[in-house]
């Protein structure tokens, strides 16, 4: 067994046991893979131990990945996450290749991905990025702001937007973890309140997984723990 594939079923375990110690199911939480930084090959490698949904930062990068992954296993049927600051220039390879963005904060960025995604693809999956913690260095809607921006993206004819995700202020104290995620969640419920058929929550990462599965998350972004310590060549 490869590394990566004993490093996927670690992470499963700990999703497990995070699920059922709060009276979840393991298979509410979907893992997404976060791969950046790392190429097609460990993608593959990936794959082979079963995984399906990859998560990529920076666009160039993704987009040769994704075409490597697909010239060599084109019929691996892989969902690929964008979770990356969004420009404006730059949202129309994302519409074009990605399954779901995760990293939506402006209505202006959610209009041009609608009208970019081609009419040949199923409507583009939508998280919108919170900023639940309030850092003036981290992107996300404010809190305060949130529904209006989902209520406008919701009516946007090439999107669908499935829920939140938010990457809260790092802390290794529990209780703050939890704080921090159940905010989202409450803003998540406010939204559903309103009408608005939400089913995800994107939060937590390898450091506060556990925390974040405790407190609703259903997808979980994870990297190092699956594809240990990155380079960074950005």
């Amino acid at each position: 067994m490869s590394v990566i594939s004993e490093n996927l079923q670690a992470v499963h375990a700990s999703i497990a046991a995070a699920a059922l110690a709060v009276s979840r199911q393991p298979h509410e939480v979907l893992l997404l893979a976060v791969s950046k930084t790392f190429d097609a090959t460990v993608v593959l490698e990936a794959a082979a131990a079963g995984q399906r949904a990859f998560g990529e930062n920076y666009l160039q990068e993704a987009l040769d990945k994704i075409a490597a992954v697909r010239s060599a296993q084109p019929e691996l049927p892989l969902e690929w996450h964008f979770i990356g600051p969004i420009q404006s220039n730059k949202t129309r390879p994302i519409a074009e290749s990605f399954d779901w963005v995760h990293s939506v904060e402006r209505e202006k960025i959610a209009r041009r991905l609608s009208d970019q995604r081609p009419d040949d693809l199923p409507p583009l999956n939508i998280c919108l990025q919170v900023n639940i913690s309030g850092e003036a260095s981290k992107s996300g809607v404010p809190a305060g702001e949130a529904l209006a921006v989902a209520q406008a993206i919701a009516a946007m004819p090439r999107l669908c937007l499935r829920g939140l995700m938010a990457i809260p202020e790092p802390t290794t104290v529990v209780a703050e973890q939890r704080a921090a995620f159940r905010q989202l969640t409450t803003l998540f419920e406010q939204c559903r309140a309103a009408g608005l058929p939400m089913d995800t929550l994107s939060m937590g990462m390898s450091s506060d997984l556990s925390s974040a599965i405790a407190e609703g998350a259903t997808i979980v972004r994870v990297g190092s723990a699956i594809f240990g310590a990155r380079t960074y060549a950005h």
